[in-house]
């Protein structure tokens, strides 16, 4: 198994980690650690694809795991965070939504021998996700840590709201997106 692979496993892995961070109470530093690990998980996404393309390590797992590996990691987070009542499951029901639709278009065009190919608007939608999320750790993070006002936390766990949001659109977008260029394959619907 190559470097770009062995980075998209790590990224699944880091999931239950993180999963156990957000949702154990007793845990001291949790949305600290917690958010290195979402972090470090994040970074791997980045990573991962730039050395399969910079070394020619482009794999079928690869094109298969990466995106899979990015939604569970995005998802779990999500759920875990309507759990702990820091979002609304309306945040999850829209991505969801999103990625069910733009994965059936997929299968749809390879069912035709076409291929939708990513485009920098799901790219953009996957990094303000993860920034989101992040935010959203650092936030809570800082109500861990006596030293730091207490306005600190706050004015960043508004800001990360916004970023939630910000996300959220771009989601939508990019699924608008998607469907407008594959209007070709709904023509016989």
């Amino acid at each position: 198994m190559n470097l770009p692979n062995k980075l998209t496993l790590l990224r699944v892995l880091f999931i239950p980690v993180v999963m156990v961070f957000l949702l154990a109470d007793g845990i001291p530093f949790r949305w600290l650690i917690g958010g290195l690990c979402f972090g470090a998980a994040s970074l791997t996404d980045m990573l991962d694809g730039r050395i399969a393309r910079k070394y020619n390590l482009v794999t079928d797992f690869g094109k298969l795991m990466d995106p899979v590996a990015d939604k569970m990691l995005i998802m779990s987070t999500l759920i875990c965070f309507v759990q702990e009542n820091i979002c609304g499951a309306w945040v999850v029901v829209v991505i969801l939504f999103r990625e069910f639709l733009v994965t059936s278009m997929r299968m749809i065009a390879a069912d035709k021998g076409k291929v939708i190919a990513a485009n920098i608007w799901g790219k953009i939608k996957t990094v303000t996700q993860m920034i989101a999320l992040v935010g959203v750790f650092c936030g809570k993070a800082c109500g861990e840590f006596s030293f730091i006002p207490s306005f600190a936390g706050h004015w960043l766990m508004i800001l990360s709201y916004i970023m939630l949001y910000t996300a959220v659109g771009a989601t939508v977008f990019s699924g608008i997106k998607y469907m407008y260029d594959a209007r070709e394959f709904f023509r016989d619907a």
